[in-house]
């Protein structure tokens, strides 16, 4: 994968906290911004998924587990 630089300005607290995170452990900041912002990217797709999905008809469990031949009692 082709690496590119960013450049970003952040509040010295946060550079501070991300500094007090990642040196005890011995994670390189470089990696920890990554994963981040994927982990971001993620929650966002997430978001949009429940969008579309929310306003999808709803069946009651127990249609759902009387099709599959499960007994729902415990």
């Amino acid at each position: 994968m082709e690496k590119v630089q960013i450049n970003v300005r952040v509040d010295a607290a946060v550079k501070h906290a991300v500094d007090g995170y990642c040196k005890p452990r011995g994670v390189a900041m470089n990696h920890f911004v990554q994963e981040a912002l994927l982990d971001r990217l993620e929650e966002l797709e997430d978001i949009e998924d429940l969008k579309k999905i929310r306003h999808e008809p709803t069946r009651p469990l127990a249609d759902v587990l009387r099709e599959l031949g499960i007994d729902g009692s415990l």
